[in-house]
């Protein structure tokens, strides 16, 4: 793709912008990024997961390396008797090689996950649907589910009707 600007170098970076509720996507090369004050110097692409979890534990170069810290860390570390991967593939590459590999190395990942993330059990977010209307479909059925248990308790059984169809509408078909 050919920069937008200048129309003779090739875009190398893609600056999308959105202004007054409308999406506006620029192509530039580096000379013009540059002239517009964005920033063109970029991480290389090789950039390893665990150097930037090493710089981000503070240990140097072993980011699940021992840190003197945890008595866990100074144990010695075999390879994963699933796949075969050892720590140190690991900390070149930043992956586990199977979902084995976390229970041959479940003691290191706890210390870096603690160091890096100050804990090693998620306390975040709840989990939301990709499609947010099916939560507020199921929090409609809920709540339609409580009128519909009031109307039957007190004897109300047109609206209980009423309520049962409504239902029906939004429950999926299965």
């Amino acid at each position: 793709m050919v920069c937008q600007n200048c129309g003779s170098e090739n875009a190398v970076i893609h600056l999308t912008q959105i202004v007054d509720q409308e999406m506006k996507t620029l192509h530039l090369c580096e000379a013009c990024a540059a002239e517009k004050g964005l920033e063109t110097s970029s991480v290389p692409e090789s950039f390893p997961l665990t150097d930037f979890l090493a710089q981000m534990g503070g240990k140097g170069g072993e980011a699940g390396g021992t840190s003197g810290d945890d008595p866990e860390d100074s144990k010695p570390v075999g390879d994963c008797s699933f796949c075969g991967l050892s720590f140190s593939d690991f900390k070149e590459s930043g992956r586990l090689g199977c979902p084995h590999c976390w229970s041959s190395f479940e003691l290191h990942l706890r210390g870096l996950l603690r160091r890096v993330h100050g804990g090693s059990q998620h306390l975040g977010k709840v989990y939301l649907s990709p499609d947010p209307s099916v939560s507020e479909r199921e929090k409609r059925l809920e709540a339609l589910r409580k009128k519909l248990r009031r109307a039957v308790e007190i004897e109300d059984f047109e609206r209980a009707a009423e309520i049962r169809d409504e239902i029906r509408t939004l429950e999926p078909v299965t």
